[in-house]
């Protein structure tokens, strides 16, 4: 399978994605703009507050082609984030006091700087986070070593697994991919991750398999833990269920199977104005592989840059950037439906 990008797909074009999204909602299905859902909540503008989180997405080359993937990432990819920008991003995060680098991609290992990267952060003494898909990890010998390396810098990872068993897995990331996810948290723990008391943290991220949103939380929690105990030995602290957002691939995914419909309706009726107050674009800012800077990853691989006039992390000044109202669109209905989706799960 190769990359929307690669295969010359219309959906591979964000302001087609955009087009797509307005067109179907306002002429077909007659849904309500994600804009006047917020203002009768009392939340339009929505507005920032102060960062906590500076997301950094590294490139977008990645060992998997994942049906679901909002950044159509793939080994085709060669969108690749440059030291020049890293050290740019380094020189932004030294004039802030933002906590955590959350490192993300495609796959961020793949990165050739990857691990200057995460030293030099570290070295600022914030917090690493790292979005790891599991398989990269017994991918290549080159990268057998990352969780001796992750334990070293205390890096957070957190790491995607549709389900805890294969043919749900491998459905939606690849065929084999469960057996290499298995092989690499199992890695994970034999260097103290996921176990109480270690202070490694090791997250898991669910993503529903089809067109509906995520179940319970913490009932999802309870049924990972229990299963992949039994079956693997394996443990690790906490599950993020995360909805699926109609953006690439994914959207993609809908107008192909014929769920587009269906599923934006579901993304609206169940809008919750108290997961409105709580997305992560409040509080977030996201920068791409060449330094563009977003209210959120999802907006970057929309192209819907900040409304501010710092479009780039060279230019970074939190002082502006705290001036700017949050950019909203149609796919935003995936954040702020039930319990609220962020990239840290749930937000209520």
């Amino acid at each position: 399978m190769k990359s929307l990008k690669a295969t010359g797909h219309q959906l591979a074009d964000s302001a087609f994605q955009l087009t797509v999204l307005r067109q179907e909602e306002a002429q077909t299905l007659h849904l309500p703009s994600f804009r006047d859902k917020l203002a009768e909540a009392g939340l339009f503008p929505l507005l920032p507050v102060a960062p906590t989180v500076l997301q950094i997405n590294v490139g977008k080359m990645c060992n998997q082609v994942c049906r679901h993937c909002h950044v159509d990432a793939g080994p085709d990819r060669k969108e690749i984030m440059t030291r020049e920008t890293m050290q740019l991003c380094l020189d932004a995060l030294a004039q802030t006091d933002i906590a955590t680098v959350d490192l993300t991609g495609g796959a961020p290992e793949m990165n050739p700087d990857f691990r200057w990267f995460v030293e030099q952060i570290s070295l600022l003494g914030r917090k690493v986070l790292v979005r790891c898909n599991l398989t990269i990890i017994v991918a290549n010998k080159k990268y057998h070593d990352l969780p001796d390396f992750f334990k070293l810098h205390n890096v957070e990872v957190v790491s995607s697994l549709p389900f805890y068993t294969a043919k749900t897995t491998d459905r939606q990331r690849g065929d084999g991919v469960f057996e290499d996810s298995v092989r690499a948290l199992k890695m994970l723990n034999a260097v103290g991750y996921g176990h109480p008391g270690s202070g490694l943290v090791l997250n898991l991220v669910y993503n529903p398999n089809g067109a509906f949103l995520p179940g319970s939380q913490k009932g999802l929690q309870e049924q990972f833990k229990r299963a992949l105990l039994k079956d693997f030995g394996i443990v690790f602290n906490e599950l993020y269920a995360i909805t699926n957002l109609p953006v690439s691939r994914y959207l993609d995914f809908l107008m192909e199977s014929g769920n587009y419909a269906g599923y934006m309706e579901k993304l609206v009726n169940a809008f919750n104005p108290v997961a409105a107050a709580g997305v992560m674009c409040r509080n977030t800012i996201s920068v791409s592989w060449d330094g563009g800077l977003y209210d959120c990853d999802f907006n970057q691989m929309l192209d819907l840059t900040v409304a501010s006039p710092v479009q780039h992390i060279r230019d970074f000044d939190v002082a502006m950037l705290s001036k700017r109202t949050v950019v909203i669109n149609q796919h935003c209905y995936g954040c702020t439906a039930g319990s609220g989706s962020s990239c840290g799960g749930a937000t209520v």
